[in-house]
């Protein structure tokens, strides 16, 4: 599959909220995403085929020397393509560029997909949220890589 990845702009943002729409139950909004946009702590990357179409987008959020990916959406039809872990690279970069410490996450349990991945790149479980997605009522499992951690960059 052909895509490049790039910097999330304003005119990127009504695709990120149709895409958002397409991938979780409780999708943020335009405003929400213009909210984050505009922050001086957060970082969000795009998925784009040549033809402009929108495969996926990831985002964090960064005080000091953490980090704090926000969401991680990909297409259905862009799923295991490698667009993914394209943005989770990405944001590893990112996150090496200003020298975070680690890079947190939550995801559903029952997401063994998303968890497969994030363990791939080394980010380890290292918690539980108890009920902390709604539709369907779900923990999150907390996830944790540590940047002094090289050896699962990719």
């Amino acid at each position: 599959m052909d895509y490049r990845i790039l910097p999330v702009t304003e005119a990127l943002l009504p695709k990120l909220k149709d895409l958002e729409a397409l991938c979780f139950s409780v999708p943020w909004t335009l405003a929400m995403f213009e909210e984050e946009l505009s922050s001086p702590h957060a970082a969000y990357f795009a998925a784009e085929n040549p033809e402009g179409a929108l495969l996926g987008y990831a985002g964090l959020q960064f005080v000091m020397d953490e980090g704090y990916v926000t969401n991680v959406a990909v297409h259905p039809a862009a799923r295991r393509k490698g667009v993914g872990s394209a943005l989770l690279r990405a944001l590893l970069a990112f996150c090496g560029e200003k020298g975070l410490s680690f890079l947190s996450l939550e995801v559903r349990e029952s997401n063994g997909a998303a968890r497969s991945l994030y363990q791939s790149f080394g980010f380890q479980a290292v918690g539980l949220r108890k009920n902390y997605y709604a539709r369907p009522r779900e923990d999150a499992l907390l996830m944790t890589k540590f940047m002094d951690d090289l050896s699962c960059q990719r």
